[in-house]
């Protein structure tokens, strides 16, 4: 059952844990506005500070599952607020670093904070909100997460091209002390198991195990071309230096825009909410293959990127706490494991590829890539009962 709490306390929990949601994401993607700089600063070459984001990501996915079983009885204000204190002291630890070596060891930590964050943040929210506000919850809660291409890495890549990489690591922390402070103030204290989103609305354990591949699958798709995006605007499309907080705040609102407008189609079409994005994105990024060099053109499908990714991600929180074959934090943490195993492998793969053969093939493998994710969804909705949303309405009320 839902946690009794007052609709205001509710609704300003929701916007402290979506303000964390973008703090987290922000600071896993910064290496990639920074790349440049750190590896001039550190001495390292590209791919070794791309791998920031590929190690970051490896660490969230041997971690989400332990940890999210270890703290399964601990109330969720306590972890949270633990968990975000944490988050603050390992970035200011990376603003100080003054080794690759030390900064990997600072982001290792960051990482272990996002994987139980990611575990458990997207039900503890929706828990607070009854059943049938649930897709507009979560649409609202990814929006901070939509920002942070938007806002934060931008801002952190203006303020790292202008106060150096380490200044954008700072802010971060001082982010996390203030998100902390929040949580802690607005979350009720309950146990686990009485959040309102503890179990899934239409369990399906085989439709589960294929959004987790897809999951994998697809996000490796994006991230073989993003985590490298900067060599490819710098040096395919001949965007200079200067122009690439402008390009990724473009990226960024698109990205908000598919958050908001698949927030709309969660509840009613959630398998169609899924192939909307992973059909955009395919098609982006086999764009920007062929048309990469030519600038207006690449402007355009950078968006189309943004908000697929965005809209995908947010789809994929929904359906997993409709599928949930148990616990949904649990779920949740499964989920962040394949969505983070396709960071780390979109990274690796990428960063394997960039010296010998250039970025531009980066964007080929992403869009099939990202195809495969799209026809694996497909197939599985041809199996099942599609989006009929009354079956899933009806499973939801005999849950309830």
């Amino acid at each position: 059952m839902t946690p009794d709490v007052a609709p205001r306390r509710a609704w300003a929990a929701l916007i402290v844990l979506s303000l964390a949601a973008f703090s987290f994401v922000a600071t896993e993607l910064l290496p990639i506005g920074l790349l440049t700089l750190i590896a001039d600063d550190l001495g390292r070459s590209r791919s070794q500070i791309g791998l920031l984001v590929g190690g970051y990501a490896i660490v969230v996915v041997l971690a989400s599952v332990p940890l999210t079983l270890l703290t399964k009885n601990v109330p969720r204000r306590r972890v949270l607020g633990a968990t975000l204190l944490l988050f603050a002291a390992a970035n200011l630890a990376g603003a100080l670093a003054p080794t690759y070596e030390i900064l990997a060891f600072a982001r290792l930590v960051t990482a272990l904070t996002q994987a139980l964050f990611w575990s458990i943040a997207a039900p503890v929210v929706t828990g607070l909100f009854p059943v049938t506000m649930r897709g507009r919850v979560v649409a609202l809660f990814g929006t901070g997460a939509a920002l942070a291409p938007v806002l934060g890495v931008p801002l952190c890549t203006w303020l790292g091209q202008h106060a150096g990489w380490r200044a954008a690591f700072a802010v971060m922390a001082v982010a996390g002390v203030v998100a902390a402070v929040a949580t802690i103030a607005l979350l009720p204290s309950y146990p686990p198991t009485a959040g309102g989103a503890a179990r899934g609305t239409a369990p399906n354990r085989s439709s589960f195990i294929v959004l987790l591949a897809a999951t994998a699958v697809g996000i490796t798709g994006f991230l073989v071309f993003t985590t490298y995006v900067t060599p490819f605007l710098l040096d395919v499309s001949g965007f200079p230096a200067s122009a690439l907080p402008a390009l990724l705040f473009v990226s960024g609102v698109a990205g908000i825009a598919g958050t908001i407008s698949v927030g709309r189609t969660l509840d009613s079409h959630p398998i169609g909410s899924l192939l909307t994005p992973l059909s955009i994105g395919s098609i982006a990024l086999l764009g920007l293959y062929v048309a990469g060099a030519v600038k207006p053109a690449t402007v355009v499908l950078l968006a189309g990127i943004g908000l697929a990714y965005a809209a995908f991600a947010t789809a994929l929180q929904s359906r997993m706490l409709q599928l949930a074959p148990g616990s949904t934090d649990l779920a949740s943490a499964g989920i962040s494991t394949a969505f983070n195993l396709g960071i780390a492998a979109g990274s690796l793969v990428g960063g394997a590829m960039l010296p010998g053969w250039g970025s531009r093939p980066l964007a080929l493998v992403g869009a099939l890539l990202v195809a495969v994710a799209l026809l694996t969804v497909a197939a599985d909705a041809r199996r099942g009962p599609g989006d009929r949303v009354g079956d899933s309405a009806a499973k939801g009320r005999q849950v309830a």
